[in-house]
């Protein structure tokens, strides 16, 4: 039996989706970040000494890393599914929006939260200014032109096809949904881009993305 460990609004939702995706048959061990630090709990090192989710156990096996997990789910579990044929251009362009996803546009969007957070953060009277002005230098010259730059790439693209590797869906489609979904959450991604709000649209619309939801719990980046 597959048993998903899975963090609150995280990245292990994805885990979650493609197995209703796949029609399997899985257990979740449920985790909360820390309220303070947003962190993962310490029990999480138990399973994996990263101590971060997603992580699945899989009999005897464990595997982390969202990419992994789903390279992993769909090799033993896809039949075919969800996944373009091997040595056609659709499979190239499947296995790069894989590594795309958290290898490309989510450290920008990290490092905006994280300034973010900064930001908000109490301290003496006489640092914030100096903190808001380090800060907003750092979003406004780095950033947020990061940020700018990932999703003109992603509406162009999105533009090419109905689905990022090609016309039909897969789990591609399923890796890249978690970066858009922070960019409309926190980063002002919105109808400008009509392409990825349909993509997110379609989505989260899918009946296996609402199971999903529905046993994985709080997932504030749900629209």
């Amino acid at each position: 039996m597959i048993t998903v460990h899975h963090l609150n609004n995280s990245r292990s939702q994805r885990v979650l989706w493609l197995l209703e995706e796949l029609g399997l048959e899985y257990d979740i061990k449920y985790y909360d970040r820390d309220p303070q630090t947003m962190l993962a709990p310490a029990s999480l090192r138990q399973v994996h000494p990263l101590g971060k989710s997603p992580v699945i156990t899989d009999g005897a096996l464990t595997v982390a890393e969202s990419g992994a997990i789903i390279e992993y789910l769909i090799d033993r579990y896809g039949d075919g599914r969800f996944a373009p044929p091997t040595d056609t251009p659709e499979r190239l362009r499947y296995t790069y929006w894989l590594h795309y996803a958290e290898g490309s546009a989510m450290p920008p969007l990290l490092l905006k939260l994280i300034f973010d957070r900064i930001e908000q953060q109490p301290m003496p009277f006489f640092i914030k200014p100096i903190a808001r002005l380090i800060t907003g230098q750092t979003k406004s010259s780095f950033i947020n032109p990061q940020i700018t730059q990932h999703l003109n790439y992603l509406e162009a693209e999105l533009e090419k096809s109905l689905w990022f590797a090609g016309t039909e869906f897969t789990a591609a489609d399923i890796q890249m949904s978690f970066p858009i979904e922070v960019a409309i959450a926190r980063s002002g991604l919105d109808a400008s881009r009509p392409k990825l709000v349909d993509f997110l649209n379609r989505v989260q619309a899918r009946p296996a993305y609402q199971q999903a939801i529905a046993r994985g719990g709080t997932y504030a980046l749900a629209g």
